[in-house]
């Protein structure tokens, strides 16, 4: 029966190798890439002039916990198809700093084909591009940042299996209808007046102004908007020429833009700074909520997230800069370490125990017996015996009997002292 089952074992670990190795791979791995879109959902695409294979974009809210599928219609414009829950982001408010800061990104990306990946880890996912030149520009770091199923995220934004497959559905026909890259845009909230006079005195604020242009292109046109980066920020529509010389970090070129855009978006931004004076009169309604506060966070969670990574003791969650997270830098700290790293030391503990033990046996063992010298010719007296240690009456039971005691012999004389004598 052994035998059998080591044979088997063989067998499967062969079978597994080979699948690796060649286009059999795809059945060893959970693979939802060719869900189908719900005939409900395609009706309804249907019905507001689109098509399966026509383009699309997604946008991602972080404090509305929202990522919007928008889809081209026959005139050329953009319509919200369907929006998701999401299930899990990383991090607070605000930008992707450094490698290990856990923050999820907010900008403008684009996810072209060589960015999906069907066999995840996490069902499925794309990559979003992170950094983009803005990101390289300002220094920013880290790499990997997905949006991708399995609800469980680390700097990414993660949704349901079953939501993912669907998302995935719609940028893979929009793919094979020709289009060459799906335009991303994450935000940390809906870039209202009022949401923008909560968050006026935030240290991300500036950025979030930046950001809230290309938002307000989007919302005027219906389009996603055409992204340069200069002078280290975005600029949205700058030019109607696709190959005009744009560099992340030079200065930024003349604008060309159509006049009724220039017209549309001034008369946009007149009715919203009238309305961002009036809800900065009433205050803050809604209290704001936690956001990174800028780099100096971003270093410290970092190497939080290394020492963890490195099984240190450290605290249950982050630390944190936010003026919400005050009160708890007064409050005892729950200290955690990974389940690994104190197994890990566990074993450690154990195998040096066991190690002592050992050598605690092999000195035992390689004692030296006690030596008995023999009288010699030369000796003119006989070798004096090492007396007893004196003992107490508290190391003698009261009930053994005396003779358990052993007493020691006399000393006996050398055979020519007796004839001496």
């Amino acid at each position: 029966m052994k035998i059998l089952t080591h044979i088997l074992a063989a067998l499967m670990l062969t079978l597994l190798v080979a699948g690796c190795q060649n286009s059999s791979v795809d059945d060893l791995a959970p693979n939802g890439a060719g869900t189908q879109l719900p005939e409900k959902l395609v009706q309804s695409m249907k019905a507001k002039g689109m098509s399966v294979t026509s383009p699309v974009m997604f946008r991602i809210f972080k404090e509305e916990n929202v990522l919007e599928v928008w889809k081209r219609k026959d005139n050329g414009r953009y319509d919200m198809v369907t929006s998701y829950q999401i299930c899990k982001w990383s991090g607070k408010l605000g930008p992707k700093f450094v490698e290990g800061d856990r923050q999820a990104p907010e900008g403008f990306y684009a996810v072209r084909p060589a960015q999906m990946n069907p066999k995840s880890s996490y069902y499925l996912s794309f990559n979003t591009g992170f950094p983009n030149a803005l990101d390289r520009a300002l220094g920013r770091t880290g790499a990997n940042l997905m949006v991708h199923g399995a609800c469980s995220s680390s700097g990414c934004y993660s949704m349901t299996d079953a939501q993912v497959a669907q998302i995935y559905a719609f940028a893979r026909d929009a793919f094979k209808g020709g289009q060459e890259s799906i335009q991303l845009q994450a935000y940390p909230f809906r870039m209202t007046p009022a949401n923008m006079a909560r968050y006026k005195d935030d240290p991300n604020y500036t950025f979030w102004k930046n950001l809230k242009e290309g938002y307000d292109h989007f919302e005027i046109t219906k389009v996603p908007p055409k992204v340069d980066v200069c002078e280290k920020k975005y600029v949205f529509n700058h030019t109607s020429d696709p190959n005009a010389p744009i560099a992340a970090t030079a200065t930024c070129p003349p604008a060309d833009q159509p006049e009724s855009l220039k017209m549309a978006y001034q008369s946009y931004q007149t009715s919203y700074e009238t309305a961002f004076t009036t809800m900065v009169g009433k205050g803050k309604i809604t209290p704001p909520s936690r956001s990174i506060q800028g780099i100096a966070e971003a270093k410290i969670i970092a190497e939080w997230s290394a020492r963890r990574a490195r099984g240190e003791r450290v605290t249950q969650e982050p630390p944190s800069l936010s003026p919400q997270d005050r009160g708890a830098a007064a409050k005892p700290q729950v200290m955690v370490r990974l389940a690994s790293a104190v197994a890990a030391d566990k074993a450690k503990e154990e195998h040096e125990a066991s190690k002592r033990t050992r050598m605690g046996r092999t000195m035992a063992s390689a004692a030296p017996a006690p030596i008995t010298l023999a009288p010699s010719s030369a000796q003119s007296a006989p070798v004096k015996q090492a007396e007893p240690a004196p003992q107490t009456t508290a190391a003698v039971s009261p009930q053994a009997p005396a003779a358990a005691v052993e007493q020691p012999a006399p000393a006996k004389k050398a055979w020519w002292k007796i004839i001496g004598n």
